[in-house]
């Protein structure tokens, strides 16, 4: 069932969203998704009550990711294989080179655990352990 704004509490629907964890491998954690996967920085800060962050666009400032450190540690235990983050890449050739480019950073596809996303998706681990996958086809249309 699909629902529309209207039939949301009262019409009431966020004008943002943003995902945020926290992670003990900032800096790797940032290669991976702004370098790798190429979400762009929207933002970040430093040393706000013993934590930094950085907001990256997927693909613009309405829906984001936040990755946090604190200066005391992060921890961050890695999920199931099924918690996944889904970027719906339709266009081959991007979807081609997106991929290249993460085996070029030295990021391994890794086996899905779902088989719904055989053939048509790639996944990758991020250095905490959290999946990415990469998927040719629209989720919902």
């Amino acid at each position: 069932m699909k629902t529309t704004p209207s039939s949301l509490a009262e019409g009431a629907f966020p004008a943002q969203i943003r995902v945020a964890r926290p992670t003990n491998r900032f800096d790797e954690v940032i290669a991976f998704y702004r370098d790798g996967l190429g979400m762009p920085e929207l933002d970040r800060f430093a040393a706000h009550d013993g934590y930094d962050g950085i907001m990256l666009g997927i693909p613009d400032a309405r829906v984001h990711l936040e990755f946090t450190r604190h200066r005391d540690g992060s921890p961050c235990p890695a999920p199931t294989r099924d918690n996944l983050l889904v970027l719906y890449i339709t266009d081959e050739d991007q979807y081609q080179r997106l991929c290249q480019r993460m085996a070029r950073l030295g990021h391994a596809a890794v086996e899905p655990e779902n088989p719904y996303w055989h053939g048509i998706s790639t996944t990758f681990e991020d250095p905490d352990g959290w999946r990415v996958v990469l998927c040719r086809e629209l989720g919902i249309r």
